[in-house]
């Protein structure tokens, strides 16, 4: 299965309740598919930057899921029937490499011991400089 995220804009005109039956339903249109629904964001009332398909105002809202890539089509199919739906965006998300295990561990730095130096020897040097000028 492949991992995707799916961002849409549900229209403004229908009531606040049926967004969230909407959302049901697009989450139910996933499970069809056999796919699995990984995380839904609340939905958020947004302006839009132009106007969509007449409509100045849209309800944002971003879905994570997995889905085999075959069925894929078939889910965009269903989604552009969705009237509601104004646009809507699916982007493949990568899977997160996993860490190996020696980039995990630092290795501690050697501590070399420094020459602590006395006042006494940078006050003999500091002549020594001066008087040569």
């Amino acid at each position: 299965m492949q991992r995707y995220e799916l961002t849409y804009l549900i229209s403004d005109e229908i009531p606040e309740e049926e967004v969230k039956s909407l959302q049901n339903k697009v989450t139910s249109l996933i499970q069809e598919e056999g796919g699995i629904l990984d995380k839904e964001n609340v939905f958020l009332r947004r302006k839009l930057a132009y106007p969509i398909k007449g409509q100045t105002q849209a309800y944002l809202t971003v879905s994570d899921f997995q889905l085999n890539p075959e069925k894929l089509a078939d889910f965009e199919k269903k989604l552009k029937e969705t009237a509601q739906i104004l646009r809507y965006l699916i982007l493949v998300k990568k899977s997160p490499k996993p860490m190996r295990a020696s980039s995990r561990v630092r290795k501690p730095k050697e501590v070399t011991e420094e020459k602590k130096v006395e006042l006494k020897e940078i006050e003999k040097k500091l002549e020594e400089i001066l008087d040569e000028t």
